[in-house]
């Protein structure tokens, strides 16, 4: 559930700035969306029910931050989280996605999010317990007690010979430590795991069902059949990380996952719907894809949107309260496009502005992933390091923004064609020809010599994202 100190709509501002630049208007609606299912679950009882989320739609071109502000925004709130594109869906009665998946993946999110924290909680018990399974590989527990051979009953005035339970514990003790201290890491040894059952069952009658219905046949049957265990010989190493999975997952009680998952899904959940714009009436226009049937698909995700239940293999979940941010560019066609009846529940509407140039130079110095620490990070790897002087990055800034001014715009990606072509050979280079005590530097010369053929010719088909 949401966090009674969850961060306020000014702390969420700071932290989004932290990797999107820019974009002001976008961030604070998203941070008030956010905030705002904090303040319902702190809200009367009575009125919990009725207070439901302000879904937004982001209008923006391709690069400008949409999909990052949605997927850092789950982050921060550790909701479940989930992407899909408007124009991948069909409408019911045709071959393809249909709606309700979207909320069959948040679900499947939400479950496996529950499930990590509750095998983090359990890990030290686990791990005990695969630690006694490695050791009854090593070492067989004894499966009666008795005397070593020629040894005799003590009576109670004599001393107790030593058994071979004794010596086979003293044994097992004497080989825990070696485990601990990890000097039998690649000792082999032969374990049990758990295998599914047949994973073809869901292919029954595959001319004659559809992709969810398939889907739905699959999970029914594969939960039927009991996991068969197998034999598999691993290194004491390899054993810890199977079988460490394994028993965490049986520790934990997945009816109550299931549970806490489907709330969780229910009152944090947000579901990112990018291209929406395909999917409008005037996306049709200046020859677009053939139709299947847009307006159906709209009619389709309305009750989803507006609130309804869907039934998954983890129980029945009510969408009312999931937060739906759609976003799309919006070149060919125009949000009044949508059927008014989608369009109105997407009250809060924001347009994302264009990327500058000086956009650019904040994009490459200041966010955390920024490419420029990434690319320190790739080389840092090889031990080689890298250092981009400020004229330099307002070189790369500039190619960027005149080709996407005069190719086309893909607002902030363009960044990756352009460093990517910069740096290339010297990654090709590292470490055959650069050794690890290399030391690079991107200067404003070296930015337009190994540039100059990209602005100049043009030719980015094999770089274009």
């Amino acid at each position: 559930m949401i966090p009674a100190s969850f961060l306020t709509p000014q702390q969420i501002v700071a932290e989004l700035d932290k990797y999107i630049i820019g974009q002001h208007e976008a961030k604070r609606n998203v941070a008030i969306a956010l905030r705002n299912r904090w303040r319902r679950m702190h809200a009367p009882p009575s009125m919990q029910g009725e207070i439901v989320p302000n879904n937004i739609l982001m209008i923006g071109a391709t690069g400008v931050g949409k999909t990052e502000i949605a997927r850092r925004l789950a982050r921060i709130a550790e909701a479940p989280f989930v992407k899909v594109e408007a124009s991948k869906f069909t409408e019911v009665g045709y071959v393809g996605r249909d709606v309700e998946s979207m909320v069959r993946d948040l679900v499947e999110q939400s479950v496996n999010m529950v499930k990590q924290r509750k095998k983090e909680e359990v890990k030290e018990k686990a791990a005990a317990a695969v630690e006694e399974i490695i050791l009854d590989a090593l070492i067989p527990p004894l499966k009666a007690s008795a005397t070593r051979p020629g040894a005799f009953a003590a009576s109670s005035d004599e001393a107790t010979p030593t058994t071979d339970e004794e010596l086979n514990e003293r044994t097992r003790n004497h080989f825990r430590e070696k485990i601990r201290n990890g000097e039998l890491e690649d000792r082999k040894i032969e374990i049990q795991i758990k295998q599914g059952g047949n994973p073809n069952v869901g292919m029954i009658g595959a001319g004659m069902m559809d992709e969810a219905s398939m889907i739905n046949l699959q999970e029914m049957l594969s939960g039927m059949m009991p996991k068969k265990p197998r034999k598999r010989k691993v290194t004491v190493s390899e054993a810890r990380k199977l079988l460490l999975e394994e028993e965490a997952a049986r520790l934990i009680d997945m009816d109550e996952v299931k549970e806490e998952a489907i709330r969780r899904a229910e009152d944090a959940g947000i579901i990112f719907i990018d291209e929406i714009d395909k999917i409008a009436s005037g996306s049709r226009k200046n020859g677009g894809g053939p139709d299947v049937s847009r307006e159906g698909v709209q009619r389709d995700l309305l009750p989803i949107v507006e609130g309804s239940t869907v039934n998954t293999k983890y129980g029945v979940i009510k969408t009312d309260h999931v937060l739906f941010i759609a976003a799309g560019a919006f070149h060919i066609s125009k949000p009044s496009d949508l059927i008014p009846e989608l369009q109105g529940r997407f009250p809060i509407r924001v347009e994302l502005d264009n990327l500058t140039r000086e956009d650019f130079v904040r994009i490459l110095r200041e966010p955390k992933n920024a490419l420029t620490k990434q690319y320190d990070a790739l080389f840092g790897a090889e031990g080689v390091t890298i250092e981009f002087a400020d004229d330099a990055l307002e070189e790369i800034a500039e190619t960027a923004f005149v080709i996407n001014a005069e190719i086309e715009n893909i607002g902030a990606r363009r960044l990756h064609t352009v460093m990517s072509k910069l740096l290339n050979q010297f990654l090709f280079d590292v470490p055959d020809r650069l050794s690890g005590a290399a030391h690079i530097v991107v200067t404003r010369a070296l930015v337009r010599e190994k540039l100059q053929t990209l602005v100049k010719s043009k030719d980015l088909s094999e770089y274009i994202l």
